[in-house]
């Protein structure tokens, strides 16, 4: 999901600048220890909620269409997330290909649901591991940014085994459609400093119709119950710069079908007050969203402020309210050669 023009009323802690726990792991040998485990897994594949069994090590695909290596789409400095993660040089992008959930309106439908042309993307984690220090060297971004990790958190934390001997040393962001596995978040205690998820229904019914993911609504809760524990909450650094914490980003959908306000006490409840949250009113009806007379339509500017106050009623003051308009001058192309944002990398 792709964060842009936002206000920024936010209250955060500030945290000193330290090198980031994945070094420490690195150092005691845990963060291979890691690597192994969670390839091993592969095997038998259980690393999202969808546990398809299949071999991944020997390019056998489940749901995801996702065999041993990584499918990379795209690597860029993107300019256009919460400005905690942008910050003034950019976060260093890298969209996974391919998807563990089938949202009928995704934003990046082009490498999420275009299984066979993503083939031709896949990269060894050498080479990914080559564009993690690109990013952190060449174009000085604050932090590694991995959108749509869920199916690839093995091959993530191989590609970073691989790049810290080689310097890498900024935080790492994990963000996520918010469908993870919590066993498989606990391999990346430490590994991760941010966690950025979507927290997108309250009702699994229309998880499963929207997204086809019928029992999404515990498993995000649980897997962002799991992202608080190991990261707390959000901390920047003295230029704003998250260093370290949770956002929990919450897309306004059209005809209430998000459950904001179940949500948002969830959110104030079972985590914190607290917690950082990314309202966001970017939502366009994209992919199949035209063919869904619910989801056929932009946001009203009547439910923008309704999400609003449903969120400060909830007692959470901490985050960014994105503004209404110009989403469609941010749609990614991710056909157009190049990169559809902003500086990109091709590996």
């Amino acid at each position: 999901m792709i964060a842009l023009c936002y206000t920024v009323p936010i209250k955060t802690g500030y945290l000193c600048i330290m090198e980031p726990d994945y070094i420490t792991l690195y150092r005691s040998g845990e963060l291979e220890r890691r690597a192994h485990t969670l390839e091993g897994r592969l095997a038998c594949c259980d690393i999202c909620p969808r546990d398809c069994h299949v071999n991944r090590l020997e390019d056998e695909t489940g749901y995801c269409h996702s065999g041993r290596l990584p499918i990379v789409a795209s690597v860029c400095s993107h300019h256009g997330e919460e400005p905690a993660i942008s910050g003034s040089r950019g976060s260093g992008t890298v969209f996974f290909g391919n998807c563990n959930m089938r949202c009928v309106y995704c934003q990046n439908y082009q490498i999420s649901q275009n299984w066979q042309k993503q083939k031709s993307k896949q990269v060894d984690c050498h080479t990914l591991a080559g564009s993690l220090l690109y990013l952190q060297d060449e174009l000085g971004c604050h932090n590694i940014n991995f959108v749509s990790p869920s199916h690839f958190i093995p091959q993530l934390v191989r590609a970073v085994l691989e790049a810290v001997p080689q310097g890498l040393r900024v935080p790492l962001v994990y963000n996520t459609g918010g469908y993870d596995s919590v066993s498989a978040l606990k391999e990346l205690d430490g590994i991760i400093s941010i966690y950025l998820p979507d927290l997108r229904y309250a009702s699994d019914d229309r998880a499963r119709k929207f997204s086809h993911a019928a029992d999404y609504v515990a498993r995000a809760r649980q897997a962002i119950k799991e992202m608080h524990r190991q990261v707390g909450s959000l901390q920047v650094d003295e230029s704003g710069v998250a260093q370290r914490g949770l956002i929990v980003r919450h897309l306004i959908l059209p005809n209430g079908l998000a459950g904001s306000e179940e949500t948002f006490r969830w959110l104030a409840q079972e985590l914190s007050p607290g917690v950082t949250v990314s309202l966001m009113s970017q939502y366009l009806p994209l992919h199949k969203a035209q063919r869904v007379p619910l989801l056929s339509r932009t946001v009203s500017a009547s439910e923008y402020e309704t999400a609003l106050q449903l969120l400060l009623d909830a007692g959470i003051e901490n985050g960014w309210t994105q503004e209404m308009g110009a989403s469609e001058n941010y749609l990614p192309d991710f056909e157009r050669e190049g990169h559809p944002f902003l500086t990109a990398h091709e590996t």
